[in-house]
């Protein structure tokens, strides 16, 4: 055992698997935990998209087959037509779009062409777990950008000049913010793509949750959006949230052509393509009128009042920023507790409740938990109900 252990390669023993999924494996092994950990929508996927693939099952004798390593080429198209009414930037469907496996993989593709050893990556702190693996994994350096936690998760854009060095490569940025809810501002996010031109930088928008961002719709700004910083940004959306399609394993990405030459290089070496079967998919659900948003975005705003709600009934345990987008809540642990990650193992022991340590997103993580309000109401009701019992009244 010790052989086959020195073989493992540094950088793969020396992360451990993400703490979303640890604790959500952990929680399948518990009788009846409610579980608030995982970020997947509670919701069937759109039955015009299902229809859309058993049609094509029927009718399509290529459907088990690869597509090209880009994608296929009318929803490549369909991206760039969804890309320009969005963000009324043209791009060339050939030249500026790549079908991935998701977000996760399209990020992957991005990290391995942009690192050699050594070299940084700036993230926001807190921010998403897996993109400090995926770093980690191409022997890149995550430097962590605080957010200022006393002004609801805010950026400190005033500090991004000090954090660059001469191997930074790029910064990634999810808004709204994923484990906080948090929507940077116009202004914010202008401001960090002046700096990333000036120096030479790209920024790597992850958009998993721009659908979701209820009453702060007027507030929420795409960067892609700034003609300037066309040479500078990768724009990543998945389909994962908004079509709740978490287990199709389907994104695009839109960025400069000759990163997509590169980008290509890995995508092919990794996936050849992405399912073609998911890309069909895809297809139906950007070329539908997508009616189900509406209903989607209401039912996550009402579980984001009851998840509030219930928080504020047990102050004694939690404090909290109320998040502002996406579907999670990011409270501070003010029960007695020694870390976050005994505090959540200890409560899914006790309590039968599922949450994810804070400290799996960042340094500034520590001391909270991230709770996912994507599942059903019912879930977050028996959760608090259960730390209600577990820590007595307040």
């Amino acid at each position: 055992m010790e052989n086959t252990r020195a073989r493992i390669a540094a950088n793969v023993s020396g992360i451990t698997l993400s703490a979303i999924k640890e604790m959500a494996m952990r929680s399948a092994k518990v009788a009846d935990a409610a579980s608030l950990t995982w970020g997947v929508p509670s919701f069937p996927t759109p039955d015009h998209i299902r229809g859309a693939v058993v049609q094509g099952m029927e009718t399509d004798a290529d459907m088990g087959k690869y597509s090209l390593p880009d994608g296929l080429p009318a929803l490549r198209q369909a991206v760039a037509r969804t890309h320009l009414s969005g963000t009324g930037i043209e791009i060339d469907p050939d030249r500026n779009v790549v079908i991935t496996a998701g977000n996760m993989e399209g990020l992957n593709a991005l990290f391995h062409v942009l690192i050699d050893p050594g070299d940084e990556i700036i993230v926001t702190d807190p921010g998403f777990a897996s993109h400090f693996q995926q770093i980690r994994l191409c022997g890149g350096k995550t430097v962590f950008w605080p957010m200022d936690e006393a002004r609801d998760w805010a950026l400190d854009v005033d500090a991004l000049p000090g954090l660059i060095s001469n191997r930074t490569k790029a910064i990634v940025l999810v808004s709204p913010s994923n484990p906080t809810g948090k929507i940077f501002s116009e202004q914010e996010l202008r401001r960090i793509g002046e700096i990333s031109r000036a120096r030479d930088i790209l920024v790597l928008l992850d958009d998993p949750y721009s659908h979701f961002t209820y009453e702060n719709q007027p507030r929420y700004f795409n960067l892609a959006s700034v003609p300037e910083l066309a040479d500078h940004l990768v724009y990543l959306f998945t389909f994962s949230k908004t079509y709740a399609m978490s287990g199709w394993r389907v994104g695009y990405m839109v960025l400069p052509a000759i990163l997509k030459a590169e980008v290509l290089k890995v995508h092919d070496a990794t996936m050849i393509c992405a399912p073609r079967i998911s890309q069909v998919a895809a297809l139906a659900a950007l070329t539908a009128d997508p009616v189900h948003l509406a209903g989607f975005e209401a039912i996550l705003a009402r579980r984001r009042e009851l998840i509030c709600r219930r928080l504020d009934a047990v102050p004694h345990v939690f404090e909290y920023a109320r998040p502002d987008g996406a579907y999670y809540v990011f409270p501070r642990i003010v029960a007695e507790h020694a870390n976050s990650f005994q505090f959540c193992i200890d409560l899914l022991a006790a309590a039968r409740v599922t949450v994810t340590p804070g400290s799996a997103f960042g340094p500034s993580g520590e001391h909270h938990v991230r709770m996912a309000y994507c599942v059903a109401d019912e879930v977050i009701d028996q959760a608090f109900d259960r730390i209600e019992t577990h820590f007595g009244p307040a």
